[in-house]
C-alpha cells in the first residue's frame, strides 16, 4: 500500500532523526472516504472495524513511507485514535483495539504501543475516525 495522498497543504509522514510522525489518517482508499460517522451511542464496535483497520493501515502505510533502504519500523511508539462519535458513546478504546490489532498483526510485539483514544464531535470530511501514528526506525 502506498501512502495516502494528503487532503490538504501537508505531507502523510514527516521523519526526525529514528521517529516517524504521521498526519492523521482517515478511511480512505484511493482518495475517496468510505465511511462517514458519527458512531452513534448504541453501536456495536464491529459496525466500525473495518474503518477503523483503514484508517491504521493508511498510517502504517504513510510511515513506512519515510522509510529508507533496508529500514524497518521497530516499534510503534504512540497511537492516537480520534473517534467522531455522538454523545454517550463510551468504547472508543474498542474501536482502538481493532487499530492495536492490526499493528500487531503486522508488526508482532513492536506494532504495541503507548495509546490514546479521544472522542470527538466530528473529524474531517464527516470521517468516523482519524488514526496518527509516532513510530521508531530500526535496521
Amino acid at each position: 500500500m502506498s501512502a495516502p495522498v494528503p487532503q490538504g497543504r501537508y505531507v502523510p509522514a514527516s521523519r526526525h532523526g529514528g521517529l516517524i510522525f504521521t498526519s492523521g489518517m482517515t478511511p480512505r482508499e484511493a482518495g475517496v472516504l468510505r465511511f462517514t460517522g458519527p458512531v452513534r451511542a448504541g453501536d456495536d464496535p464491529e459496525l466500525w472495524r473495518e474503518a477503523v483497520e483503514l484508517a491504521c493501515a493508511n498510517a502504517l502505510a504513510a510511515a513506512r513511507s519515510r522509510l529508507a533502504g533496508d529500514e524497518r519500523i521497530a516499534a510503534v511508539v504512540g497511537m492516537t485514535v480520534f473517534v467522531a462519535a455522538e454523545p454517550g458513546y463510551a468504547l472508543h478504546s474498542k474501536l482502538a483495539d481493532f487499530a492495536s490489532d492490526l499493528l500487531f498483526s503486522e508488526l508482532g510485539e513492536a506494532g504495541i504501543g503507548s495509546r490514546a483514544a479521544v472522542g470527538v464531535a466530528t473529524l474531517p470530511g464527516g470521517a468516523p475516525v482519524e488514526i496518527q501514528l509516532v513510530v521508531s526506525v530500526g535496521p
